[in-house]
């Protein structure tokens, strides 16, 4: 298969242009720019025009392109580098990885034409990215018999089954499946961030502060997994409102336990430590307001909105600076527009939840408000990081 890669790493070659060397690159740009193009639009759509596409109608274009288009080439990006890490194989780059970039793109572009695209066009081309990205992890994962990273391919094919959900029903196949696929699909972006950050969140703590020492209880690492899934799976099956209050309940409790077993209280000087900090407070955040709005005492947009503008996007936005300065060669010190970026993506959760309890009659307001902040968040991004992600590694490694 084009797409595949097995040869040993290899030395950084001098070439000037290294957007294509390693995954990382060129998907945390543009689920850079697509974050900041994305909510610009949707807030257009919102606030002036009633239509997104000819394809989605508004409001699951915003949901469908939030996690399949940007956060789901932040998980490309991450796993494509990551895999290549945990493997000392070569994960795809070069034209193989231009192509795996094109067919993100495409997935992207082709709804906006559906008045020439043939609906069942597009919803194959958005439906491929998932599957070809999986195996191209798989080759190198299976090769090296890592099978305790396989769980990121099981994430892979769920995502996959949720964005089929979606397309059933705009190709008229189904009724009413694409609102739980959407449901399944972030709630499946929150399991996997449990998942990688109960690796590298300790990990960076410990590295970071000298004589730190995360508490890891194993009891509590499946618990809390555990209660994540039961949640996911009573409210993805309707079960009755109390069971999944008291779980919701037990799942923040397990995941807060976690959390402060990690905490450090040196973490609050050194920004790459503290913004996964709090995306994992996020997290619980969303589990807490997602057991009241099942209570019915809250909107359950709000929940929604702490897992994605709160956990997904603090979590993303912290990763790829993290990733981008250490595969690039550089130290792990981000500068001060990369503070105010991290300060801005939790201003922007605390817009989106927490302002429109205080001011339920400014909901829209609070709304805008939240899309501008995230919008600054990633723009400073972009215009801090673009360089690195095209340009080679400063100290000639591969990668």
């Amino acid at each position: 298969m084009v797409l595949l890669n097995m040869n040993p790493i290899e030395p950084q070659s001098s070439r000037r242009l290294a957007l294509f060397d390693l995954g990382f690159r060129p998907f945390f740009l543009l689920a850079g720019i697509s974050a900041v193009l994305l909510v610009l639009f949707w807030l257009y759509v919102y606030t002036r025009s009633p239509l997104a596409s000819a394809y989605y109608p508004a409001v699951l274009w915003h949901s469908h392109e939030m996690i399949f288009a940007y956060t789901v080439a932040v998980v490309a990006g991450f796993l494509l580098t990551a895999v290549r890490n945990w493997t000392g194989l070569q994960t795809t780059r070069g034209t193989p990885l231009a192509a795996l970039v094109a067919l993100w793109l495409a997935g992207r572009i082709a709804p906006l034409f559906a008045v020439v695209v043939p609906n069942w066009m597009i919803a194959a081309v958005d439906l491929a990215f998932l599957p070809v990205l999986a195996v191209v992890l798989a080759v190198p994962l299976l090769r090296k018999r890592q099978t305790h990273n396989l769980v990121f391919l099981f994430v892979l094919a769920a995502l996959s089954l949720a964005n089929v959900m979606i397309h059933a029903q705009m190709l008229g196949l189904t009724e009413a499946t694409a609102a739980p696929g959407i449901t399944l699909a972030v709630y499946l972006i929150v399991f996997l961030i449990t998942v990688v950050a109960g690796r590298v969140i300790p990990f960076f703590t410990e590295t970071a502060i000298p004589g730190a020492a995360s508490r890891k209880w194993q009891a509590l690492e499946y618990a809390s997994l555990a209660g994540l899934l039961l949640l996911i799976l009573l409210d993805l099956l309707g079960a009755v409102p109390t069971i999944i209050i008291l779980v919701a309940v037990f799942t923040a409790i397990a995941h807060s336990a976690r959390l402060l077993g990690w905490y450090q209280p040196a973490i609050w000087s050194l920004p790459l430590l503290w913004v996964l900090h709090l995306a994992y407070a996020w997290l619980i955040v969303g589990i807490i307001l997602k057991a009241m709005a099942v209570a019915e005492l809250i909107n359950p947009m709000l929940a929604v909105h702490a897992f994605t503008t709160g956990a997904i996007g603090t979590m993303t936005l912290g990763m790829m600076a993290r990733v981008t300065l250490g595969h690039t060669g550089r130290e792990l010190r981000p500068g001060a527009a990369t503070h105010w970026a991290f300060i801005l993506i939790s201003l922007a959760g605390v817009s989106r939840v927490f302002l429109p309890l205080l001011f339920p009659g400014r909901y829209v307001e609070c709304m805008v408000l939240a899309g501008l902040l995230w919008c600054l968040a990633f723009t400073i991004f972009v215009f801090s990081y673009a360089g690195f992600l095209i340009r080679p590694r400063i100290d000639g490694k591969p990668g």
